[in-house]
């Protein structure tokens, strides 16, 4: 893929936040009035949830622009890494929320409302699903389409927010049949899914950061190597992610009555070979000759 594609895919990338941050400012506050009006922990939990889904967003719109700046002299390989820091930003700000849902709502189970929350609260719940919903499927077919670490936490944030509200209805159902207190257990519910969506994006941000690869895709990128023609051996093969992008270092062994020419062209050769992956931004091939 060309540097060019890659940038623009950034850009694609941009509208997937921009289609998350107005998704949730129109369902945070409906949710915030409407739980306020029907007394419903679990839909307030909900909407207090989407508040600050709009700052995560926006820290992967801040992140994703970051990402497309040029290679410079204090970043050599680019500011590709600036998309997973995002995406890092973002575990951050869901996790405070979960645990602040977690404690209203563990508090609201001791307190026992007594009440049942009014049934406008359940359309509004289904209503904000859907929608959800709906922008799930936007951010995850643009996630896999341009190849997006930081869409793809967007995405994994939509369905995790419209699994919320479906959990929050089911509580809201659940307290019109004489018991109230369902509602702010469901509330707990959400506030644990929060935590857990949280850090499924802390662990996959933080393992890239950290220079972990995956390492089937570390396997499948040597069985490639060796089977360019003129390799003798792969003797060193690691990678490192840039953002969505990978960074491969290779070390071959190649066949040493062979000239400094053809070495070369067979070192190109992998070179080339591997970067028919996507994802593959650079390729740094060192040669040593086979004992």
């Amino acid at each position: 893929m060309e540097q060019q594609q890659r940038y623009e895919n950034l850009k694609l990338g941009e509208r997937g936040a921009i289609v998350s941050i107005i998704a949730y400012i129109c369902l945070s506050a409906l949710k915030l009035i409407i739980g306020n009006i029907s007394g419903s922990e679990a839909l307030k939990a909900d909407g207090l949830n989407n508040a600050t889904d709009i700052a995560a967003s926006i820290a992967v719109l801040i992140g994703l622009k970051l990402a497309q700046k040029p290679a410079d002299k204090d970043h050599p390989y680019g500011h590709w890494k600036s998309e997973t820091i995002a995406s890092l930003i973002a575990s951050f700000i869901m996790m405070a929320v979960g645990i602040e849902v977690l404690i209203n709502a563990v508090s609201s189970v001791f307190r026992g409302s007594g009440q049942s929350p009014d049934f406008i609260a359940v359309w509004t719940g289904l209503f904000c699903s859907a929608v959800m919903y709906v922008v799930y499927r936007y951010n995850i077919n643009l996630a896999r389409k341009i190849k997006s670490q930081a869409v793809m936490a967007a995405a994994k944030d939509n369905i995790s927010d419209a699994l919320v509200s479906i959990g929050a209805v089911i509580g809201i159902v659940g307290s019109q049949f004489k018991l109230p207190w369902l509602d702010p257990v469901t509330a707990v519910a959400v506030g644990l899914l929060i935590c857990k969506t949280a850090w499924d994006i802390f662990r996959e941000a933080s393992h890239h950061l950290s220079d972990g690869f995956d390492e089937a895709a570390l396997r499948d990128f040597r069985e490639k190597a060796k089977q360019v023609e003129g390799v003798e051996d792969v003797k060193d093969l690691k990678a490192r992610n840039y953002g969505s992008n990978a960074v491969i270092d290779v070390v071959l062994s190649i066949d040493k009555n062979l000239d400094f020419h053809k070495a070369h062209d067979v070192a190109t050769e992998v070179e080339n070979e591997l970067k028919k992956t996507s994802e593959v931004l650079e390729v740094h091939v060192h040669y040593e000759p086979a004992k």
